[in-house]
C-alpha cells in the first residue's frame, strides 16, 4: 500500500493496449456463496436499482431468473458507450449469476408463463409504478393470488402510495428530491449529483435486505410480504446525520466541498504534490496530530481543547494545518500519519482504486472468464464470509440465454411448445 500511494496519478486511457480489466486477476465461475441456496427469485426489474438488489441475492446463493423484454431486454443493455465487445458495462456490473428469460408477459400467453414461474418462486422484484404494474397484472395483489406467501418487492421512485406514486423517477431525480444534491459540491458551486448512482444502489441494497428479512420471518409465520422501497426514501436515509442535525438545531446544512463536518478537522488538504484526506475525530487524535508534526504545544492552545471549541476556530486551524501539509509531499505525510495511527489517506482516481493491492486481495476487482468470449470485469460485493470473497456462479447473461433451460426444467415446456411461443414473439430463445 505504501508503494502504491507514492505512485503518481494514473490517468484514464493511459493503457497502451487493451482495457484496464486485462490487468485484473482472471477467475473461472464457481459455486460461490450458498447461504440462500434453494431460494428462487423472479426479477422483473430493469436499469440499476432492482438488478443491483437481485444480484446481491444471487451473490449469496439465490437462483435469480431475470425476465426481460424479447425485443431489447433490460434498458441498461443499451447504456453506453463505453461497451466491451458490444456489451454494456453498466449492465454487466449488476447482473452476474442470473438466468435471462426473454418473455413478453404483456401478452396473455406470456403472462401465463410468468405466473407459472411466480408459483415456484419465493421472491419477486418489480420496479414498475403502481399504475403500470396493475395494467400488466404484476402488481402485488395479482402475484399474491398466484402464490399467497410470495415476497413481493417493489422498487419505485416515490413508493406505492401517495400522490407521487405514479411519477416517473431516475437516480438523478431521487438525489434532487432527497436533499443530497443541495449539500454536495463546492460552497460557491452548483448542486452536484453524487458521482455514482447512489440512490439506485442504496435502494437495491435496502430491497435485498428487506427481502431476506421477510424470507426469514416467513419461515415462522408462513406469510408473504409486500415490500415497498422508494429511491427518494433510501437517499433521504443516506442523509440521516445531516437531516437529524438540522431537525434538532435549525442549522441548515450548506454546500461546503465536504468541509463542514460535525468533526472539526475532517476534510481534504493539499500537500506539495497530491491532496490527502485527514480525519481528527477525537481529542486523542487531535493531540497525536500536533505531536506528530512537531508542534505539540498547539494542541492545548486556548479554545482548542474540545471539538466544539475547535469548530468555532475551524477556519484558523484549517489554515494552520494547510500551511504545514503543503511543505512536504503526500507519501511523506501518509507514512508519518500511518505510523502515528492518525486517519489519513490519498484521494484515489478510479484507475488507482482498481490497482490497489489491498482491494484486489479482498476480491473486489476481477475478470470473470466466459467461454468463447472476452472475460468480463466484475466488482465484488465487499462482503467476506469465513475469510472468503464471493465467486460469481456465471457471467452476466446474454438476452434470453436461459429461456429454453428455465421453461423446460421448471415448467416442463417441450421443444414444440417453446418454438410455438417463439413464433408468436412471446419468448426469445438463445441465439435468436
Amino acid at each position: 500500500m505504501t508503494t502504491h500511494i507514492q505512485h503518481s496519478r494514473i490517468e484514464a486511457g493511459s493503457h497502451s493496449s487493451g482495457p484496464p480489466c486485462d490487468a485484473l486477476p482472471l477467475r473461472q465461475p464457481g459455486p460461490g456463496f450458498d447461504l440462500l441456496s434453494g431460494v428462487r427469485v423472479i426479477d422483473l426489474t430493469t436499469s440499476i436499482a432492482g438488478p443491483s438488489g437481485t444480484m446481491l441475492l444471487a451473490d449469496m446463493g439465490a437462483e435469480v431468473i431475470k425476465i426481460e423484454r424479447p425485443g431489447g431486454g433490460d434498458d441498461a443493455r443499451s447504456w453506453g458507450p463505453p461497451f466491451l465487445d458490444g456489451e454494456s458495462l453498466w449492465f454487466a456490473s449488476v447482473n452476474r449469476s442470473k438466468k435471462s428469460v426473454a418473455l413478453d408477459f404483456s401478452q396473455p400467453a406470456g403472462l401465463d408463463v410468468l405466473y407459472r414461474l411466480v408459483a415456484q418462486a419465493d421472491i419477486v422484484f418489480v420496479n414498475l409504478s403502481p399504475r403500470v404494474a396493475t395494467k400488466l397484472k404484476v402488481d402485488a395483489a395479482a402475484l399474491r393470488a398466484v402464490r399467497p406467501d410470495v415476497i413481493y418487492v417493489s422498487i419505485t421512485g416515490f413508493g406505492l402510495s401517495g400522490e407521487r406514486a405514479d411519477w416517473t423517477c431516475y437516480d438523478l431525480i431521487a438525489e434532487g428530491y432527497s436533499g443530497i444534491m443541495d449539500i454536495t459540491g463546492a460552497a460557491d458551486g452548483e448542486p452536484q449529483k453524487i458521482g455514482a448512482p447512489a440512490a439506485d444502489m442504496l435502494a437495491g441494497q435496502d430491497a435485498a435486505f428487506a427481502a431476506v428479512t421477510a424470507l426469514y420471518a416467513r419461515r415462522v409465520s408462513g406469510k408473504g410480504r409486500v415490500i415497498d422501497v422508494a429511491l427518494v426514501d433510501s437517499m433521504a436515509r443516506f442523509s440521516s446525520c445531516r437531516i437529524a442535525s438540522y431537525l434538532g438545531s435549525g442549522e441548515l446544512p450548506r454546500r461546503s466541498g465536504g468541509k463542514d463536518s460535525v468533526i472539526a478537522i475532517y476534510q481534504n488538504f493539499e500537500t506539495s504534490d497530491h491532496p490527502i484526506t485527514l480525519a481528527l475525530g477525537n481529542d486523542n487524535l487531535w493531540h497525536r496530530f500536533w505531536e506528530t508534526v512537531g508542534q505539540a504545544e498547539l494542541a492545548d492552545s486556548p479554545g482548542m481543547k474540545t471539538n466544539a471549541d475547535r469548530r468555532r476556530h475551524r477556519q484558523a486551524i484549517v489554515a494552520k494545518i494547510a500551511e504545514i501539509l503543503r511543505e512536504k509531499p503526500r507519501h511523506h505525510w501518509l507514512a508519518l500519519f500511518r505510523g502515528a495511527r492518525i486517519p489519513a489517506g490519498p484521494i484515489n482516481s478510479i484507475a488507482e482504486v482498481v490497482a490497489d493491492d489491498a482491494l484486489l486481495g479482498r476480491g473486489m476487482f476481477y475478470q470473470l472468464a466466459r467461454p468463447g468470449k472476452r472475460a468480463m470485469p466484475q466488482i465484488g460485493i465487499g462482503i467476506l464470509l469465513d475469510g472468503d470473497c464471493s465467486l460469481a456462479r456465471s457471467a452476466p447473461p446474454a438476452l434470453g440465454e436461459h429461456t429454453d433451460e428455465v421453461l423446460s426444467e421448471l415448467l416442463g415446456l417441450d421443444e414444440e411448445q417453446r418454438q410455438a411461443l417463439a413464433e408468436q414473439n412471446i419468448i426469445r430463445r438463445k441465439g435468436s
